[in-house]
């Protein structure tokens, strides 16, 4: 498919179709409004002669109207000037809001066999424009047959997130790369096999980029052994809403031969990653490490030499009390690729969910991120004359365990037994729970209520600011 490609669905028979616009074709466009103006702007990414027929123009069709890439016939659209205008159409688009001009156009466009859309009415039309995702050459339909164009819509917009701005790029490079591919590979199967590795390494991420010439040099490596070299992503999968995940990370997921995971990531997560993909479960609770860190490192190591893609997958950012970075270093010690990719952190997330801001002008001029895992011993070992602080929010994760004590110490090094504090239990996930209290309460409150990890824990002024959204 072109840029001069048009996807549309046949009304007859119930098919997608293809239709090729270029400079030698019309296409009318009767109406001057937005949802002309909707259409108008599908067309102008082809090379057809656009005409619209309308008394007057919208802004958005004004602009186009004087930088010349549409022509507009300033009139009303009767029988008289449909039946001057048609003859040479290669497709029509009715897009008024008078429903009798609407059928009228369609009733003349069909009599002279111009395939003809009566916009947001299908019944009199010849055939329907399913919603598009464009990336240069790449073109991504959704129909509903007609049923639910605003269904169609929110689709389309869901996919829209999901495509990478430069897959345009990464398409464009592979079309480049055919005639020589097929020259060194002439088995159709085996060209498939490299395409596969370019498009599930980090040739594509290259070409997403780019950067052509390393592209280039990834293809040609591929090409010569037909197996790319093993690889691991460090991935942040956020505080567990998986709507949170990022994009690269969702591209991540979908891309791994294995991924090492650990206990705080949600079933609604996993789910996400590439069904053929081998799961190994390396979490940590208190008392109970599936893996030892070492024992993870030295996984990672292993699978990548073999020449695995393997996911590191972290509930938030692999960097915030992720272990991330020791995993780094062994990384590079055994000289094993890798890459970061970050994730919303839980501070992050289960704040904004829960309504809490982490800083405000009026009481937090900073915010701190401290761990509350304890000692073997139940102790904190934390440094609490610069936690004990006004003017700043504490956010403690991993100290759910020890809030007895860890509120008890904030007590005691400067801060009132009434400073505000709060737990948020799965954050950003639909079971989410929340308790604003004071120091004093909170801990007999999270015991009462039976709140259990993952929870987080934000100290400070910042939570009597707690907003939360009236329900719709």
């Amino acid at each position: 498919m072109t840029a001069n490609d048009l996807l549309a669905e046949s009304r007859n028979i119930w098919f997608p179709v293809v239709l090729r616009l270029d400079n030698t074709t019309k296409t009318l466009v009767i109406g001057g409004g937005e949802v002309a103006a909707n259409k108008v702007s599908l067309l102008l990414a082809t090379d057809t002669r656009v005409v619209v027929i309308s008394p007057t123009l919208c802004g958005e069709l004004e602009r186009a109207l004087k930088s010349g890439r549409l022509e507009h016939i300033a009139t009303q659209a009767s029988r008289e000037v449909l039946e001057a205008q048609l003859p040479g159409a290669r497709l029509v688009y009715a897009a008024t809001s008078d429903r009798a001009v609407n059928h009228l156009t369609a009733e003349l466009a069909q009599k002279m066999n111009i395939p003809v859309c009566a916009v947001d009415d299908p019944d009199p039309s010849s055939f329907i424009t399913p919603a598009i995702v464009r990336r240069g050459p790449v073109m991504v339909a959704i129909s509903t047959s007609g049923a639910a164009p605003v269904l169609a819509r929110r689709i389309r917009e869901r996919i829209e997130t999901l495509l990478p701005a430069g897959i345009s790029r990464l398409s464009r490079f592979m079309q480049g790369a055919r005639g020589k591919m097929a020259q060194i590979h002439p088995s159709p199967e085996t060209r498939r096999r490299v395409w596969e590795n370019f498009l599930d390494g980090k040739g594509a991420e290259q070409a997403l980029a780019g950067d052509e010439t390393g592209a280039s040099a990834t293809l040609d490596r591929l090409a010569s052994d037909e197996k790319g070299g093993g690889e691991v992503w460090l991935v942040g999968a956020g505080p567990g809403d998986a709507d949170l995940l990022t994009l690269k990370a969702l591209r991540l997921m979908q891309n791994a031969d294995s991924v090492l995971y650990d206990h705080l990531l949600p079933p609604d997560i996993l789910d996400r990653v590439r069904r053929d993909a081998e799961r190994i479960f390396v979490g940590k609770q208190k008392s109970n490490h599936a893996l030892p860190q070492p024992s993870i490192n030295d996984e990672l190591i292993r699978r990548a030499k073999a020449g695995e893609r393997v996911l590191r997958l972290k509930g938030g950012d692999p960097f915030i009390f992720g272990r991330g970075g020791e995993e780094i270093e062994a990384l590079m010690e055994a000289g094993v690729p890798f890459r970061v990719v970050p994730g919303i952190s839980a501070a992050n997330g289960c704040a904004a969910s829960s309504g809490i801001p982490l800083t405000h002008r009026d009481c937090a001029q900073s915010c701190l991120f401290l761990t509350g895992h304890a000692r073997a011993d139940g102790t904190l070992d934390l440094p609490w004359h610069t936690i004990a602080l006004r003017g700043q929010t504490v956010v403690i994760y991993m100290g759910l365990g020890g809030i007895a004590s860890l509120c008890e110490q904030l007590i005691t090094h400067g801060l009132p037994p009434t400073w505000p504090a709060a737990v948020i239990e799965k954050g950003t996930q639909p079971d989410q729970r929340v308790i604003t209290a004071d120091l004093t309460s909170l801990p007999r409150l999270t015991v009462e209520q039976d709140f259990r990890s993952p929870a987080l824990i934000i100290v400070g002024e910042v939570v009597k600011h707690r907003v939360v959204s009236p329900e719709i």
